[in-house]
């Protein structure tokens, strides 16, 4: 492993970025409140990427942003690069198909076991799902083999992620824990004096398991604010558990209702954070808890760039949120091609992008800021 310097996301990929919201970074595309009915969707609500509307809002913004300066043509495939096979791979197809594009996904995660990787062919594209990120050369090369070109009608999506930006098996650990200390200083803010931060850790570790995926929504936001009430003494972790396995709560919504109930017992800072996240939620708000994101953004810009150049390789990896130096030069080598690049991110805008009074002071967003390039 290998430190390249420093860069910055935005060097490879400019703004045609979108985080969750969908909204598009760089302003010369349309927004979702302007295009949904054009695009075809029943409503401007925000599909989640796996679903096929979230496919067909991404073809849409893609026919968008090839039309922009000179071009005129038209995308006929699509290069994908993610760490997830079932949340990228299910994205990659779906988006395939609304495209009705041919197309071609790499999946990557770190794993200590000898190289190995699978290709799975289907009808709606092909995935090569390896264990190393240096293994995205095997997939030029797949590609090449294949006469899969890469050109000027070639739209290349890249997951930011734990893909460009802390690289699954390798780096993605800094991401999760910048997560966390967000979490925990937003709930020990509130709580004050009574914030326990081991109930707080094992209440969210016990929570942030697929078990418990369809209570939580497998939503950061809903997580955090659970283990926020449980600091606050209305209910008690071992009860939460049983009622969701004896299925007497089901959903988020349900234990809000719960809290909704109850808020008389409820700390008036606490009641204030309720109050704000039971709206939010019943506005359709994908990301409630503002203050945790907020929070989120801050340990996240503060984990990049953060550390001296001689720093050894193995300890920025631990500490330092890097940018994968096998999907920089990928996509480099793609852009210098003529494709279309575009990054895609299912991170909340608030907890990517700045807030006017953080901007203001010259903060950037997270594709923006610079930090340590680190590959194979």
């Amino acid at each position: 492993m290998k430190r390249y310097g420093r860069s910055k996301v935005s060097d490879f990929l400019g703004d045609m970025i979108i985080y969750r919201n969908l909204v598009p970074i760089d302003r010369r595309l349309p927004l979702l409140a302007d295009s949904w009915q054009e695009i075809g969707l029943s409503s401007s609500a925000i599909p989640r990427k796996t679903t096929p509307e979230y496919a067909r809002v991404m073809v849409y913004l893609l026919g968008q942003a090839r039309q922009l300066g000179d071009h005129d043509l038209q995308i006929e495939r699509v290069l994908f690069v993610g760490d997830t096979r079932l949340n990228d791979g299910t994205a990659f197809k779906n988006i395939c198909l609304a495209g009705n594009w041919t197309g071609m996904a790499f999946i990557a995660a770190e794993q200590e076991k000898p190289y190995e990787f699978e290709i799975i062919e289907e009808r709606a594209g092909t995935i090569f799902h390896a264990n190393r990120w240096s293994a995205l050369n095997d997939f030029i090369g797949f590609c090449e083999a294949k006469n899969f070109l890469v050109n000027e009608r070639t739209a290349v999506l890249l997951d930011l992620d734990k893909t460009t930006l802390g690289a699954r098996g390798r780096n993605d650990k800094v991401i999760d824990q910048a997560r966390i200390e967000a979490a925990n200083q937003t709930v020990s803010g509130l709580l004050g004096d009574e914030f326990d931060p081991q109930r707080f850790e094992t209440a969210y570790q016990r929570l942030n398991q697929p078990e418990f995926h369809h209570f939580t929504a497998d939503n950061q936001d809903f997580l955090v604010y659970i283990c926020l009430i449980l600091g606050g003494d209305l209910i008690g972790l071992e009860q939460l558990v049983a009622q969701v396995k004896s299925r007497q709560l089901i959903t988020f919504d349900q234990f809000l209702d719960l809290v909704e109930g109850n808020t008389d017992r409820l700390p008036p800072k606490l009641k204030e954070v309720h109050r704000d996240v039971f709206n939010r939620v019943n506005q359709g708000d994908p990301t409630p808890f503002k203050e945790f994101r907020f929070n989120e953004y801050l340990a996240t810009v503060a984990c990049m760039g953060s550390m001296d150049d001689s720093t050894p390789v193995e300890e920025l990896l631990s500490k330092v949120i890097t940018i994968t130096q096998e999907v920089r030069q990928a996509a480099l080598t793609w852009k210098e091609a003529g494709a279309l690049l575009f990054g895609l991110s299912d991170k909340p805008d608030e907890a990517s992008i700045p807030s006017i009074e953080l901007a203001s002071q010259g903060h950037q967003a997270i594709h923006q800021v610079e930090t340590d390039v680190v590959g194979e």
